[in-house]
């Protein structure tokens, strides 16, 4: 993952480490050459089209127009944080499920989803109401899809610059395994790369490997009028629970 500080934006890279999946061939966003490339353009002196500065649900959306099989698909994604910290989903008009410290739910590439955040340490009653937006998604083996979601490690540092009133971006990036550092990682950890705040965490992510998903993190909280609820969830797109395994006594 990478991350951008020392402003009011807090950017971040992070990288999904040690998951050997298959990685299609195709990139995920276009570029075009400039005629007078800058500091602030990509390290390979080309202009890119899609940026993690845009609004929401541009970059996913733009996925969705090429190829693989990216449409309909319900990518798993787990959502893990400091102890304490509780996640989850809309289930209806400005209702949420039960917070959850492990959240497993399957969300479509393109989509963009609102979910809460509760629990903050040294931020009790505090809530932070975060977007999610799927931008490619990743190739398990059969039947094994829930066992590889992709990973959204949270800390107290993104929590808390978000309460402060600042905008947190992270791009997650699956690492390619032929370039990924050798370290070893678990399912509740991620590795992040700190951006200064011209960099753009989606072009970086892309050097590293391949992006698929954008966190935006704010202090923006649900209208208080229903009417622009549907708004504020950016249409309720369509998302799938998935359940922990009980344990058989």
């Amino acid at each position: 993952m990478t991350r951008r500080s020392r402003s009011p934006l807090r950017i971040l890279v992070t990288a999904i480490a040690g998951v050997l999946l298959a990685i299609p061939s195709f990139a995920i966003s276009t570029v075009s050459n400039a005629a007078e490339p800058s500091s602030f353009l990509s390290s390979s002196g080309q202009h890119r089209v899609l940026t993690d500065a845009m609004p929401p649900g541009i970059v996913g959306q733009s996925r969705l127009l090429g190829p693989g099989a990216v449409q309909g698909y319900f990518q798993p994604v787990a959502f893990s944080g400091p102890k304490g910290v509780g996640f989850s989903m809309p289930e209806s008009v400005n209702l949420f499920g039960q917070p959850d410290p492990s959240l497993q739910a399957g969300l479509m590439v393109g989509g963009v989803y609102r979910f809460r955040i509760t629990g903050i340490p040294g931020a009790e009653g505090a809530e932070l109401y975060p977007t999610i937006e799927l931008i490619d998604r990743i190739y398990p083996p059969p039947g094994l899809a829930t066992s590889f979601p992709i990973p959204v490690n949270l800390d107290q540092d993104d929590f808390e610059a978000a309460l402060d009133g600042q905008l947190v971006t992270r791009v997650i990036y699956l690492e390619d395994p032929d370039t990924a550092a050798p370290i070893a990682e678990t399912p509740t950890t991620s590795r992040t790369i700190d951006l200064a705040e011209y960099q753009d965490a989606l072009e970086v992510g892309d050097r590293f490997g391949r992006p698929v998903a954008i966190v935006r993190i704010g202090s923006v909280a649900p209208p208080t009028a229903d009417a622009l609820m549907p708004q504020f969830f950016f249409g309720y797109p369509l998302w799938a629970p998935i359940y922990h395994p009980v344990a058989v006594q």
